[in-house]
């Protein structure tokens, strides 16, 4: 039998050295697969800012393994802890979906990427079939919505078609925040 000098990796970490030439494990986006990892993301995405104490203690496990599967997760991009403002509760006035085809000279990455700092826009998607695109914007009154339609999409180079759906009713939206009832 023979050694050897690599270390044996686990199939849901990497490693990366770091200055000093010390092993550093890196945990990989199939860490998800992880059920003790996905207790504590489900207790996150009700209550980001619950405390590692209270998480421990539901989970029966230490502070400490809490603090460092967080940490990992994050340090992986698996996990970020965010603010999110849930649009129906600040009561917005429109709800709609715009489908749009991107100009041939562009690429819908590109279109997304332009796109995805609008506040307006809650959800972008690269889809198939009629569109290039599904976007979804909220705002505040229809002056917005055609203020938004005008800056971003009407006349712009790297979009050839807008179809505006104006929303009437959700019956559904499985999307909005999580309450804290369910802690």
């Amino acid at each position: 039998m023979t050694t050897s000098s690599k270390p044996v990796v686990p199939l849901n970490h990497s490693y990366e050295k770091n200055d000093g030439g010390q092993l550093l494990r890196i945990p990989t986006r199939d860490t998800l697969d992880d059920k003790l990892n996905q207790q504590i993301i489900s207790m996150l995405e009700i209550d980001g800012r619950l405390p590692f104490k209270e998480i421990a203690k539901a989970l029966d496990v230490s502070e400490g393994t809490v603090r460092n599967r967080v940490n990992r997760l994050k340090d992986a991009g698996v996990l970020q802890i965010k603010a999110l403002v849930d649009r129906s509760a600040i009561n917005y006035a429109t709800d709609s979906m715009l489908g749009i085809k991107v100009a041939p000279t562009s690429s819908p990455s590109e279109v997304a990427k332009r796109l995805q700092n609008c506040n307006e826009i809650v959800f972008i998607i690269w889809v198939t079939g009629r569109y290039d695109l599904l976007v979804e914007i909220v705002s505040d009154g229809d002056d917005t919505l055609c203020r938004f339609l005008e800056e971003h999409c009407f006349n712009k180079d790297d979009i050839s078609n807008t179809e505006v759906m104006k929303g009437l009713t959700t019956y559904k939206n499985q999307f909005l925040l999580k309450s804290h009832d369910k802690l």
